[in-house]
């Protein structure tokens, strides 16, 4: 049985109130912009147009295509495998984080290259990169500890002209680490974003892909595959994503005035009270947590700052102002 939508396109009202994908896929558009998606569309049993979202080829294809007509990307592909995200939700995250960066702006977003951005796990596909830029005009650097994904995102960079000269990638070369390494001694960011691993192991990540599997088919599958991707760096890390982040809080204090906001997804509510936790033995100045929900799954940003009301106006104008 094909794991097609359940219901014609209605208006995604749990999206951000920008995100451009609120209004569900125009698939005839999409296939007019990137022809190689019509063998993958059919009518569903409400004879609306649809794709088998269990197909991993059809996710990337239809993920291509969203990123050529909303994102302006000429040239996007990754390594058979790797995570291939959901554009709404990654673009959620962004638009949120847009709105951070507002509130020490008067309410405006700051936008263009004054904006620097470090995504922790860019993964292959270098799609937060890829959203912030065409949307906010921001720069990035993204980190990640598989050369694989490395080269990737640096082949996507260098294809597109739109994003070569605003994204760079650096590997990490240590595992344990996620902000030693990679930022340099003088340089700040105004933000940095991570989708941690979510899962504690190879075993708890299957059974995960059991679970989505089951919900897509109503059926279990002999062979189940991951219809999103993702090698084992990306789905799961010892200690899984509680660990992960404490992680990133513990090292955070270390570059305290460097980052003007750290912040994280949290998959799992559970996982919030280590969090807080974490932050407050590092002595976090502030703390927000914003809601996302995309369909039935609901996830939410933790975000951190080491500095003051005062210290934030103090960051907007030596960095923000007349720009």
């Amino acid at each position: 049985m094909s794991s097609e939508i359940k219901q014609p396109p209605v208006e995604k009202t749990n999206l951000h109130p920008r995100n451009l994908h609120r209004q569900g896929y125009d698939l005839d558009l999409l296939m007019k912009i990137t022809p190689e998606l019509t063998k993958f569309v059919k009518p569903n049993k409400y004879e609306t147009k649809s794709i088998n979202f269990s197909d991993p080829e059809a996710v990337k294809t239809l993920n291509r295509a969203l990123l050529k007509q909303y994102y302006r990307i000429k040239h996007w592909d990754i390594p058979e495998g790797y995570l291939c995200p959901p554009i709404p939700g990654r673009a959620d995250y962004i638009h949120y984080m847009a709105d951070l960066l507002a509130e020490t702006n008067g309410g405006t977003i700051p936008k263009g290259e004054q904006v620097k951005v470090l995504d922790v796990g860019t993964g292959a596909n270098c799609v937060y990169p890829i959203i912030g830029n065409s949307v906010y005009g921001w720069e990035f650097v993204g980190t990640d500890i598989d050369p694989v994904a490395i080269t990737s995102a640096n082949e996507i960079i260098t294809k597109n002209n739109k994003i070569k000269d605003s994204i760079v990638c650096r590997l990490q070369t240590n595992a344990a680490d996620v902000f030693k390494r990679v930022i340099k001694q003088d340089e700040v960011f105004d933000l940095t974003i991570c989708n941690p691993p979510f899962h504690a192991s190879w075993q708890e990540a299957q059974a995960g892909t059991n679970r989505k599997w089951d919900n897509l088919n109503n059926a279990k599958s002999q062979a189940p595959v991951l219809n999103f991707g993702g090698k084992n760096n990306e789905l799961w890390c010892k200690g899984g994503e509680a660990a992960f982040i404490r992680r990133m809080t513990d090292q955070s204090a270390l570059f305290a005035k460097q980052v003007l906001w750290f912040s994280t997804l949290v998959s799992k509510k559970e996982t919030l009270a280590g969090v807080y936790k974490g932050l407050r033995t590092v002595a976090a100045k502030d703390v927000k947590t914003i809601s996302m929900s995309q369909g039935q799954k609901v996830s939410r940003i933790v975000a951190w700052t080491f500095l003051d009301e005062a210290e934030r106006a103090a960051w907007k104008q030596k960095h923000w102002s007349d720009k």
